[in-house]
């Protein structure tokens, strides 16, 4: 009888000793790696103080290659990742309405996409184009907040426009409302939204006109904002622009700006944001938060990308400073008094990784310890060395909401080799059964995630 203990006890031991291994967090030099060190399970976490020296790019985008026979993402142990549809185009953000249906941007086909899959299941019942004639739609919100909405706003590259809407409606029942107008387009243009949770304010992430602003003028002279007129250099801007705003051809870009419900009262809410193309709200805190992407050129693991619950009035770098007080060499020397007041993000992720969109989690269909946690997807990388993102991951938060700094691969498995794959995660929605819903636009596949 006590041999039979011991054995169950040391068995017991073993186990244990191989969760601690598997959940040991990669840190510093060790969390930098590639693709083939990913893996569902595997952890890392970084900090400013790991940023590697600046150096010199490397370029090199992967082919994308059909989805091999048999092919399907990696997901943990208990989990399985059932193929939704392929005959999505190119399927971008993805939204679940509150009576379950899947709105979904196909932003290369200007139009947006209704998926209604039952509850359990992974084969739509329905696949119906909802709204045609938009211009590179993305993001999707549903207005008011709430199991009623009455409308479904869309965000344009060039304009947010709205559609009266009643749950279960497959397609709209008008002509688009343009509510907010002119929005600049050239380079980044995705644009995502998301309403506040009284649904008082509507935020909205414009990214910036370029890489660096290596064209934006030494000092400003004219602004758009609230009315065209002159301005009298740096001096001026900086007492009449929030902290860290850019002019030129970047003035509102690079920012989370934030409106009413009608487009109107126009808000600057942060700056220095490079390309915050994910936005989401955590329910926990009531505090919206953005998936970032940073800028190129100064290296393969430089800067990092990042993750971030967004402060009002702060300035996160772009396109001075990024990581706190790290000086961008292209700008060395150009605003020192921005240095010591950049705002240091939540999450660092492995550079070039390009995180797009983000969900809280708070279904029941996952273990009781994913509650709570945010789900983001990566593109994925085009000029590194190394080959990382193309995968989907889970930030870690405590018992009250903050986030812990780490983040764990969930979904891997779209990379084949160093130059080839078959995936890019762009979407990411909660199912109303509590399962995960993950649209890629290589291949055009979207994937339901659920526990066995």
């Amino acid at each position: 009888m006590h041999l039979k203990i011991l054995s169950a006890c040391a068995c017991w031991l073993m186990l244990l000793a191989g969760q601690q291994a598997f959940a040991q967090v990669m840190r510093g030099e060790a969390a930098i790696g590639s693709w083939r060190d990913d893996q569902p399970g595997v952890r890392r976490r970084l900090t400013p103080q790991d940023l590697p020296p600046t150096g010199k790019p490397t370029y090199g985008a992967a082919q994308v290659v059909p989805v091999p026979p048999g092919a399907r993402p990696q997901v943990p142990e208990g989990f399985k990742a059932e193929l939704v549809t392929t005959d999505a185009h190119k399927p971008r953000v993805i939204r679940a309405a509150p009576n379950g249906d899947l709105f979904i941007a196909d932003s290369m086909f200007n139009s947006v996409r209704v998926l209604r899959v039952p509850e359990g299941s992974a084969k739509p019942e329905q696949d119906v184009v909802f709204a045609s004639g938009l211009k590179q739609p993305f993001g999707i919100a549903f207005y008011p907040p709430g199991p009623d909405p009455q409308w479904v706003y869309v965000a344009n590259t060039d304009s947010v426009v709205r559609f009266r809407y009643r749950n279960g409606d497959l397609k709209a029942t008008g002509k688009p409302e343009r509510i907010i107008e002119a929005l600049p387009s050239a380079h980044h243009y995705a644009r995502d939204i998301v309403f506040s949770p009284d649904g008082k304010r509507l935020y909205l992430g414009v990214g910036s006109g370029s890489n660096a602003a290596l064209d934006m003028f030494p000092e400003p002279h004219w602004t758009m904002h609230p009315e065209p007129r002159n301005v009298d250099g740096l001096a001026e801007w900086v007492k009449t622009k929030p902290l860290g705003a850019a002019w030129d051809t970047e003035e509102l870009r690079a920012n989370v700006l934030s409106f009413d419900p009608d487009g109107k009262d126009m808000k600057i809410v942060a700056t220095g944001l490079r390309n915050c193309e994910g936005m989401a709200i955590q329910l926990a805190t009531a505090q919206l938060w953005c998936a970032v992407n940073e800028r190129d050129d100064i290296g393969d693991n430089t800067p990092f990308e990042y993750v971030t619950h967004v402060v009002e009035g702060a300035f996160y770098g772009w396109p001075w400073y990024y990581i706190g007080g790290h000086e961008d060499p292209r700008h060395a020397g150009a605003r020192p008094d921005l240095r010591n007041k950049v705002t240091v993000p939540d999450v660092m992720m492995m550079a070039h990784s390009a995180p797009l969109q983000m969900t809280f989690y708070q279904g029941d269909n996952f273990p009781a310890e994913y509650r709570g946690s945010a789900f983001v997807t990566m593109h994925g990388s085009w000029n590194r060395a190394q080959r990382t993102g193309y995968k989907v991951v889970r930030l870690l938060f405590d018992a009250n909401g903050k986030p812990t700094g780490e983040y764990e691969d969930f979904m891997t498995g779209f990379v084949l080799s160093d130059s080839r794959m078959w995936g890019r995660p762009v979407g990411v929605t909660v199912g109303r059964d509590g399962s995960l819903f993950v649209t890629e636009d290589g291949n055009g596949t979207i994937w339901r995630v659920s526990r066995r």
